[in-house]
């Protein structure tokens, strides 16, 4: 076998490490397999690959399928204008050969059939989905024989069910998991899909009818929607599909007897409404209980299901059950977490004279409970506190924290009529003693009316972003002074406090770091983004400036929960004094 070609680059050369996400999905598949990236480099390769190619995985990852792989019949480098592998890779389509050959890392050629297809992985960047396995050459006419005949073609099969595990598992989303098992399955193996849920209360819901017609899909909520209760004897299809008895062929004619049931009646409407001659019903499984019934007919395919399609749409239901249940779980867990922040958070108190709004967006990844938090409550001599914190953590325990810290700040600042900088003083020192929060920023802080139409703000800084203080005319600079150092961090100098008076009809921003904080980017460049637009949108009613603001400003790729505390000052003068 030839040696390293001079010209091959030391990235091509050099060992690569597998994807093993990818690596373990192609275990599952029972040919050889492999998928590259939009460059046509191998990312992953099951072990069925590496034996047919008598390649280990490290000769293979990181190199360029085309050129370590495909050869002529004669064993010669095949030029890439004559690969229809390459052709359809570039494409971005789904493309198959009954004829094709491969090198072996001793230098044979081996004869194979093939099958490329695009692969969802949910990773940045296109992924192809290469299935190949061996065929026998044909003796005298030089061609290939036709591959055995059957439901759909082995190589298909399996590059259907990968995608489907793909595509079904990387969401949990429920509602993006049917829209992505619909587009799995029509208009390639039925014209029309049909998916019947399980509430959790046992109810039946028809949670979608899609129809595929010359390439698009329609969804006919008119057929969508509660279903009557699942007999417990009904012999029918459907109805065993959802006791999860068994998958079945049905068609028109299942449903013309009298009806057993009010699925059956809501069934025959189905059938008469989509025209469909023929259905594959299969129950939807997880490991845990029957999620409802997948069902793929027929209209315009003249071709009939039978017995041998089951298998395969048993298979999709099966994974569809999977990422069902695993959705439904996240799901689950993020409104109990929902609940509990909201209960957290506490509702805003009505401070006349003045506008308050608060917003909460929870980080994206996580159970939607996290330690950033906001607070305004009125003190004892009239004047109204205002609090936004960041415990460290994006979970329970960061929540358990923020509501100490929260809590603890309230009774300091109602009890002790001391400036901010020695409540936080004594909030910071208890902590340290009474509670689990290792850290924590925030900025505690006094409103009350003052002369002429202000009103008057002291506050400290603990660590944190500072305020930002929006004029009515668009004037927006941050309030720096009052900074000290972060809560846990075992302050010893005294905190300062800072003063200033908010004109007629200003605003004031309080907000956490998930606001501006964005990975790759300075924090001086969040900031610069958050004056700018809080300054463009000052002329806005404070309920629509928050809004924007926070669509506006929040990073795309936040990571981070938010907290955000906005306050404006009425336009028009009041007396001093008032509360």
């Amino acid at each position: 076998m030839a040696g390293p070609d001079p010209t091959e680059t030391a990235t091509q050369r050099s060992p690569a490490v597998a994807d093993a996400s990818l690596t373990r999905r192609l275990e599952a598949i029972g040919t050889g397999a492999y998928v590259v990236d939009e460059e046509g480099r191998i990312l992953a390769v099951n072990a069925r690959a590496e034996d047919v190619l008598a390649r280990p995985a490290r000769d293979l990852i990181g190199h360029d399928a085309h050129d370590l792989l495909h050869r002529d019949a004669h064993g010669q480098p095949l030029p890439r204008t004559r690969c229809h592998m390459r052709q359809a890779f570039h494409a971005g389509r789904t493309a198959q050969a009954m004829e094709d050959y491969f090198a072996r890392a001793d230098g044979s050629v081996l004869p194979i059939s093939w099958l490329i297809t695009p692969y969802e992985t949910g990773a940045d960047g296109a992924r192809t989905l290469v299935l190949f396995h061996t065929v026998e050459q044909p003796q005298g006419t030089g061609r290939q024989p036709e591959p055995p005949a059957g439901p759909l073609p082995e190589l298909e099969r399996l590059a259907l069910l990968a995608e489907a595990t793909a595509q079904l598992t990387s969401t949990l989303d429920v509602d993006e998991a049917l829209q992505r098992l619909a587009r799995l399955v029509v208009p390639r193996l039925a014209d029309w899909v049909v998916i019947d849920l399980i509430t959790e209360r046992d109810e039946v819901w028809r949670a979608a009818v899609v129809h595929a017609d010359d390439g698009t899909l329609t969804h006919h909520d008119d057929l969508q929607g509660p279903m009557p209760p699942i007999p417990e004897e009904s012999p029918m299809p459907l109805s065993r599909a959802l006791r999860g008895v068994s998958s079945t062929v049905a068609g028109p004619g299942t449903y013309q007897r009298t009806p057993d049931s009010g699925i059956a009646v809501e069934q025959r409407r189905l059938f008469d409404t989509t025209g469909m001659h023929s259905a594959a019903i299969a129950p939807i499984r997880s490991t845990r209980a029957v999620l409802g019934a997948l069902t793929l007919g027929r209209a315009k395919d003249p071709a009939p299901f039978t017995p041998a399609d089951l298998p395969l749409v048993e298979d999709i239901a099966r994974r569809a059950g999977l990422a069902l249940d695993n959705a439904r779980l996240y799901q689950r867990q993020r409104k109990v977490a929902e609940t509990m922040q909201n209960h957290l958070l506490p509702q805003m108190p009505g401070v006349p004279g003045l506008e308050m709004t608060v917003r909460y967006l929870p980080a994206p990844d996580a159970s939607q409970v996290g330690g950033d938090w906001y607070d305004a409550f009125p003190l004892s001599d009239g004047s109204t506190a205002l609090a936004v914190g960041d415990v460290v953590g994006h979970d329970l325990e960061a929540a358990a924290g923020m509501a100490q810290v929260r809590n603890m700040l309230r009774a300091y600042a109602w009890s002790q009529h001391e400036p901010p900088s020695r409540i936080v003083t004594r909030l910071d020192e208890a902590l340290q003693h009474i509670t689990d929060v290792a850290m924590a920023t925030m900025i505690f802080a006094r409103v009350e009316p003052a002369d002429d139409g202000h009103w008057r703000l002291s506050w400290t800084n603990a660590g944190h972003p500072p305020p930002l203080l929006i004029s009515r005319d668009g004037l927006a600079s941050y309030l720096t002074e009052g900074h000290g150092i972060l809560l846990g961090a075992g302050a010893v100098a005294p905190r300062p406090d800072a003063v200033t008076l908010l004109p007629p009809g200003s605003t004031l921003v309080l907000y956490t770091d998930g606001l501006i904080e964005a990975p790759g980017h300075t924090l001086d460049e969040g900031l610069k983004r958050l004056r700018r637009h809080a300054a463009a949108l000052a002329h806005r009613p404070l309920a629509s400036f928050t809004d924007h603001l926070l669509r506006r400003v929040r990073p795309a790729d936040n990571d981070d929960d938010v907290a955000l505390l906005a306050l404006r000052t009425p336009s028009t003068p009041s007396p001093a004094g008032r509360g």
